[in-house]
């Protein structure tokens, strides 16, 4: 109520985001005060040409990437995935097994750079087409997946 005050000497800058079970609690609808900020990791730009193997392998969030080792990089990452899998989606109350969406990852991660085939990806999950559409949009409403539309930009 405070940061909707018209009259208020002072503004507010809110950080981070919030759980889908804290969001529930709320009392108050947040629609139209609220701005959503996607924030992509480290860009080339930002590391220099000189760390782009680095930033290839590590990837561009900054503990995996800043981190004291490539083990450490590893280590730090693969906690950030068995986190989110395990711990994150399920919060979002999405029924699938953390180990079908890790398996259905990585099998993303081998057809990278290819056309979307949904029916082959199922085939191998034993899930049909539909089911494998609805993973791809998990994983990218987790921003861990940018899959290009037609007729975006």
């Amino acid at each position: 109520m405070l940061v909707d005050k018209a009259d208020a000497p002072s503004r507010f800058l809110i950080l981070g985001s919030a759980s889908p079970a804290l969001l529930r609690q709320s009392s108050e609808s947040l629609a139209g005060r609220l701005e959503f900020v996607e924030m992509a990791g480290f860009s080339l730009a930002e590391v220099g040409e000189e760390a782009a193997t680095s930033l290839w392998l590590r990837g561009g969030f900054p503990r995996s990437f800043l981190a004291d080792s490539e083990v450490a990089s590893l280590i730090w990452r693969r906690n950030f995935i068995r986190t989110l899998l395990e711990s994150d989606i399920p919060q979002l109350e999405v029924r699938v097994p953390a180990a079908t969406l890790q398996r259905f990852w990585a099998m993303l991660a081998h057809f990278h750079g290819q056309l979307w085939n949904g029916a082959e990806l199922g085939r191998s999950l034993g899930v049909n087409q539909t089911t494998c559409r609805r993973y791809l949009d998990l994983i990218e409403g987790e921003f861990m997946l940018r899959h290009p539309r037609l007729g975006a930009s």
